[in-house]
Formats: C-alpha cells, structure tokens, sequence
C-alpha cells in the first residue's frame, strides 16, 4: 500500500510540453455582465471617443459585447471593470472540443467521461513507448481492437510463449486499459498508444499462484514495462509478493492491483503491498460499488461497473469489479508517463492520489482512498498542460426568477466551459437534489414535497480541473395543501451491523434500518453518544474508524423520525474494541 504520499512534487520535475500558437482569446473584444436592472442603461461615457462599441447582446443573458481597437482593448478593460457598473468584464476566449473518437462503443463507455478522460486526451493519448503488462490469464492478441498494441509476453503457468487468454478475463482488462482507440472499431481504451504486455498467471479455473504473480511482476520490471495491471488478489500476505513489487518500483515500474471484491475491509495482496497502488471500485454515481473492498489501505477508487471492454475472441461486453477499475488506474499512470517518461513510480502515485476528485470524508478515507482518479488533472499536474483556472458559465434559462410553480417543474439551462463541463449539480435550498454530466440541463423538481413560498434554485457546474461556477434564481411555490391525518405511531429501528458482542475491526460498518406506517424523514447514528451519520432515507450506514477510540466496550444507538414529527429509538447494540 502507498503509504499515504504528501511529498511535494518538486519545482523544475516535469517538462512541460508546448501548446498551439493559436490565440488565447479573441483580439479586440470584450464581454460585460450587467448589474440586475440596468441592462439597459447607458455604457460609460467616453466609449465611442475611443473607438468602442457595444455590437450585441447574449440573447437574454444580461451579457453584451464590446468591440475596440486591439491597442486599446486593455486600458479599456481596466476602465470598464473601475466604473463599477458591470458584474464583471471579461475577454470573449476560446475554447476548444474535447477529443472524441469514433469507436462505435465511446459514447457508452460512462467510465471514460466519468474521469475526464477525453478532456485528458486534449493534452496526451498516450505513447508506443510505455508498455503496460497485464498480469492476468492472458490475453487474446487476435482482437481487431487489441492485435495493433501487443508486445511479446510470457506464460508463467505453462512456463512458454503461449499467451493467449484461457479465461476471458484479461482480454477485459486489456481492452479496459488500451484498447485501439479513435479506429473506427469497438471501444476506447483509456491511453490510445501504448503497448500491452501479456503475463499469464491466472489458469482456466480462476486461480493464480503468489510464485507466478512475483515472477510476472519481475518479468515485467525486466522486460521495458512501466506499469503493471494486476486484477488478482489474494487474502494472505507474503514476503515473497512484497520482494516482487518493491523490485518493480525499485526498477522504476509501478504496481497497480485490485482491492478485490468481497466488500470487506480485509486486506487482499498483491494490492495490500507497500509500493502497490490498490485500486476499489465506484459506480456511475460516485458510490462505492457494493462489491469493492474498503479501508485504509486503499489508496484510490476508479469506475468499476458496466466498463464496456473487449471479449475474448472478437467481441464486447460489458464487465464489473475492481479487476476493471484497476486497469483504468493504469491506463492513467501510463497515460502521466507518457507526457513525462522521467516520473518515478513516487511521482505517479502522488499524481494519482493528490489529483484524484474527493469522495466521501474530505481527504483520505476509508472507503474511497484519496478519491475517484481524474486523468485531466493527472496530466496537468504531470506538466502536460497549463493550468486551468478559468470557471464554467453556468446559466438557468427556466423558470425565469419570481416565477410562481406548482406541481412537478423542470429547471432547464445551459452551462459552458473552455475545457468542458464534467458536472452539473442541482440544489433547492442549498440542498443538493440531483446531479448530471450534460452542459445542457432539465432538472425535474417535485414542488409538492417543498413548503409553499420562496425557494432559492442554484445549478453549479464543475469542469475537469474542479473549477466551479454557479447560477441562482428564486421561485414561488404555490401548491393546495391537505393536512395529513394525524399520525402518532413512532417508526421502528434496527440495526442490523455489527452483531451486539461482536469485536470491531479497524473499518468498522455500521447500518441501520427504519420502518413506519407513514414515512421515514431521517435515520440517525450514534456511537456512544455521539452522531456519527445521518440520512434522510429509510436506512444509513456509517463507516467508523475504530482506530482513533479507546479499547473496551463501545454502544450504538440510532433513532428514526417520521414525517409527523414522531422518534423511534433502536435497541442499542455494544461492540468491544481491542
């Protein structure tokens, strides 16, 4: 396991590759946001006399365009931004298409946009030149989307030459990390260049050897990889798989191994291994899979259910586990080295880890690591790009502010970016109700479940770098109410995880669930005492780090309210830490 690198990367380690000559912004132009009401009023004095001139207005955005003279457009931009009589003014820059390829499968592939993969491929596709080896059950070089990026491999089980895939398994996994890509054929794979190295250690009944691992792992720091996928694991640790990852990193080649997938906080190896980077899995909403292992050993999440990949034997389909979120991991490390080929096996694993998007608790946790790993800002940390600090324009176009609704709405709009818009969030009272990945947005809003009168609307849009920008509104919620039928009967609690008497281990799981003759508003957690987590669902579950509490015996209580008002306490359940 990557123990939690912090290290700065150092000033001067990364060669920056040069961009386009084409211009940063269009010459002679800028873009002024007019105060509330005064869209009409008249630009400042002085404007014409300097060869300025408002051309349009932005539809019915409170936008409008000035034009002047190239060698004036500075001086003109400090006095506009002084008069103080715009939101903002601004250059009209810009922005460019994120690369798209035309396998048939692309547009399906969630994963891929899910880690700005495509805004990544802006800056780099990868390189022939770093290789990635898949320590699996082989690998089916015949594949029109993967026969054009094999390298000589090895069969450690049958100890020859023989790679072909004798499971299917790492065919998936091949095709998940470099697939062909922009070929007209398929899927994409997350690098577009570089190689595959087949190492065969999984036999036809889903079984590997920690012997054969190490010595696909050595082979493979041998043999001109520079990174290793391994979607194997294993519950037992041992020196022998320790003593093969360290001579990779020691070689400058990095482990990247699944977490496995009994949703269990127990270590499984070649992942658990100091130097490895394990891997869990996330679904298309930023959850962790129900299947991935968790805890402190893991250091990152990646997408790992639906990952439409190649088959064994010319076709596709689709495959889940942390087996195919790992390779995602190692398409991205390749991806890093191939914008800068000197970056040791340190410098990638902070890459990965402190550029990754933060799920769950704010920095490191347990369940997700230091969050799901995000290829765009990968590369721009890796020197690849300039730093994006410019913020979406995010704008909701209905209902018009003021507006009185009733019944089910939509809150539609439009947000865009110089790079692209990765994230769209929708909240009702500063309460996020839903969030999606289009730049154009229709947010269905249920205003019965919402108190008559004001509302505040916001839509916040996020591009790949993580810059933020929002747009607000107020709306008037006019609905007939019925008054409900008295309820006086209090939901029932259970928890349901640990077992009371049970020893914790260090991830301890918590759930809890909540019946009522009416509805559940909120399920609350304590641990002695204290709230831990809350949910405004029928159930809630909490993982507690057992780690930061004295040894000795521990309760926890819950409590359930409904939507009168009325609290139901669970039985409380004690649990010893040792």
């Amino acid at each position: 396991m990557i123990r939690r690198i912090l290290a700065l990367l150092g000033a001067g380690l990364f060669s920056v590759a040069a961009f386009g000559q084409s211009p940063e912004y269009v010459p002679g132009r800028l873009l002024v946001g007019h105060l509330a009401g005064m869209e009409d009023a008249p630009l400042p004095r002085g404007l014409a006399q300097r060869g300025a001139k408002l051309t349009r207005k932005i539809g019915r955005l409170p936008v409008s365009v000035i034009e002047a003279a190239d060698d004036q457009i500075d001086q003109l931009e400090i006095d506009l931004r002084a008069s103080g009589q715009f939101q903002f003014v601004e250059r009209d820059y810009y922005a460019h298409g994120s690369v798209q390829p035309n396998d048939p499968s692309f547009p399906g592939q969630w994963h891929l946009a899910k880690i700005a993969a495509p805004a990544a491929w802006d800056i780099n596709r990868g390189s022939s030149g770093i290789i990635i080896a898949i320590v699996d059950s082989g690998v089916d070089g015949s594949h029109p989307d993967l026969s054009s990026k094999m390298v000589a491999g090895w069969n450690f089980v049958n100890n020859n030459s023989d790679t072909h895939d004798v499971l299917g398994h790492g065919t998936a996994v091949a095709g998940t990390a470099a697939a062909a890509t922009d070929n007209a054929t398929g899927v994409a794979g997350v690098t577009w260049m570089s190689k595959i190295m087949p190492l065969v250690a999984l036999d036809s009944s889903n079984y590997a050897t920690y012997s054969n691992i190490a010595s696909a792992i050595t082979y493979a720091a041998d043999h001109g990889a520079r990174v290793v996928s391994i979607s194997i694991a294993g519950t037992m640790s041992s020196s022998t798989l320790q003593n093969a990852v360290d001579y990779a990193w020691n070689k400058g080649v990095l482990v990247v191994a699944a977490a496995g997938n009994s949703s269990s906080s127990s270590p499984n190896y070649p992942a658990a291994c100091n130097n490895a980077i394990a891997v869990g899995a996330t679904d298309s909403n930023d959850a962790l899979a129900s299947f991935s292992n968790y805890g402190n050993w893991v250091d990152v999440v990646a997408p790992g259910t639906y990952i439409s990949t190649t088959n064994n034997g010319g076709g596709y389909g689709q495959w889940q586990g942390t087996s195919f979120s790992t390779p995602i991991v190692a398409g991205v490390a390749a991806l890093a080295l191939s914008a800068n080929g000197s970056l040791s096996p340190s410098a990638v694993t902070s890459l990965l880890t402190q550029n990754a998007d933060d799920l769950g608790s704010p920095g490191f946790d347990s369940a997700f690591g230091w969050g799901r790993v995000n290829a765009y800002r990968v590369l721009q940390a890796a020197g690849g790009a300039p730093s994006d600090t410019t913020a979406p324009l995010v704008s909701i176009g209905s209902p018009s502010n003021g507006t009185t609704v009733s019944g089910s709405v939509y809150i539609t709009g439009s947000a865009s970016d110089n790079v692209g818009v990765t994230r769209v969030e929708f909240y009702v009272d500063n309460v996020l109700k839903s969030t999606g990945s289009s730049a154009s947005f229709s947010f269905p809003w249920t205003t019965t479940t919402a108190a008559n009168g004001n509302h505040s609307i916001m839509v916040k849009a996020y591009d790949a770098a993580n810059n933020s920008s929002t747009s607000s509104t107020t709306l008037n919620v006019s609905n007939v109410t019925v008054p409900p039928p008295s309820d006086t009967q209090a939901p029932v609690v259970y928890i349901t995880s640990p077992a009371a008497g049970s020893t914790a281990p260090t991830a301890l799981k918590i759930a809890v669930a909540a019946t009522d003759n009416v509805r559940v508003t909120q399920v609350n957690i304590y641990v002695d005492s204290v709230l831990i987590a809350s949910s405004t669902s029928s159930s809630a579950t909490a993982n507690w780090n057992t780690k930061k509490v004295a040894s000795g015996n521990h309760t926890i209580t819950a409590t359930a309210v409904d939507a009168a008002g009325n609290v139901g306490s669970a039985f409380p359940v004690t649990f010893k830490v040792k």
